[in-house]
């Protein structure tokens, strides 16, 4: 959806993606899906022939979540669940805070809604004032945390979203790849929340599209209503159960700890004092770099890292040409072509990727 601002509200990182090319553009863990998952959604393939049953994959996300079932809403991936809050909801101002994830908004354009934006600034490390947000929204979307800025919102800000009359949504798709998820407001007592969450980036399942949405069972009532009959197949619910379960809970716990250390030792090659909890270069997290031009704003949380630097584009396709992809920024609203998002790796990917940088940034 390019619109008359120039933002392409439909461009993903995915078509950064090229053959060959080292990917440094796309949110999912590498190594994913894991083998054990693999043979869950396998397994499922004996019951094709009947249509999908979902009582066990709610009871199993509402366990993980200490819900009732009646309070989850099983999507096809988070974008699914964008479009049925465009549905549902037939709102006067609805307002996105950017920059974030495009598709909440191409969403209710999509439905005829016409959209208002909060921007969040830089030079205040993309962190939420919840007065910027206009008191009359009655919808309200932020991510938590936010792609592309890696920021995670406090709980208490976006608790202070909330009102009577108004829908907050607050998209979690990456949330369980921070320690502890300590900001999350899954299972919250917030009247007009809506948490969305998807197992896309952690477990490496994009092609399988599966995702959910936790709130009241009120709106989930709402939600359900404008959703087609049996919209998730049954190895994707095969998958939801076996991403609930303890052992998989375990290791998203462990992958979580890795990608901060994976996450440091990007931020410390790229030569850059901010994004590090505890250590960012100002009140905001907003520090240079080693490197001429080199910038972040903000603690980095999520697994990838924002930074501005001069002349992205031209470095983007001088990076593509030695084979590496990473994911413009110019494409977010709030954001211009002097920025880049660059995944969370391994460290022996993220070498390899600092050597070339370094080599081009001289």
């Amino acid at each position: 959806m390019q619109r008359p601002d120039g933002f392409d509200l439909d461009h993903h990182g995915d078509l950064e993606v090229g053959h060959g090319l080292v990917d440094l553009a796309v949110n999912v863990r590498t190594g994913t899906p894991p083998a054990w998952l693999v043979e869950e959604i396998a397994g499922s393939l004996a019951d094709l022939a009947s249509y999908p049953r979902q009582e066990p994959a709610l009871a199993a996300v509402a366990a993980r979540h200490n819900c009732e079932p009646d309070q989850v809403l099983l999507t096809a991936g988070a974008a699914e669940a964008f479009v049925l809050i465009a549905r549902a909801f037939k709102t006067k101002h609805p307002v996105v805070v950017h920059p974030q994830f495009t598709e909440p908004e191409a969403a209710l354009r999509s439905a005829g809604h016409l959209v208002d934006r909060v921007i969040l600034r830089p030079e205040d490390g993309f962190v939420l004032d919840p007065r910027a947000v206009p008191a009359d929204a009655d919808l309200v979307v932020i991510g938590n945390p936010t792609n592309p800025t890696s920021v995670l919102h406090r709980a208490d800000d976006l608790r202070e979203l909330a009102r009577p009359g108004r829908i907050l949504v607050v998209d979690e798709a990456f949330m369980d790849a921070v320690p502890g998820e300590p900001e999350s407001l899954v299972g919250a007592s917030i009247p007009g929340l809506i948490v969305i969450r998807s197992l896309t980036k952690t477990w490496g399942l994009a092609g399988l599209r599966v995702g959910y949405v936790v709130a009241a069972a009120g709106l989930i009532e709402q939600l359900a209503a404008v959703q087609p009959q049996w919209p998730v197949s049954t190895p994707a619910l095969a998958a939801a159960i076996a991403c609930s379960n303890k052992r998989a809970l375990e290791e998203s716990a462990q992958a979580a700890l890795e990608i901060d250390r994976h996450r440091a030792h990007l931020l410390d090659g790229l030569g850059c004092s901010a994004g590090l909890p505890g250590g960012a270069a100002s009140e905001y997290g907003v520090g240079g770099s080693e490197y001429k031009g080199v910038e972040t704003f903000g603690v980095a949380r999520g697994p990838f890292v924002l930074v501005r630097v001069q002349g992205a584009a031209m470095l983007r396709e001088r990076l593509r040409e030695r084979g590496i992809a990473v994911r413009r920024g110019d494409t977010f609203p709030g954001l211009g072509p002097d920025w880049l998002r660059i995944a969370v790796r391994p460290d022996s990917v993220t070498d390899g990727f600092l050597k070339v940088w370094r080599d081009l940034l001289g």
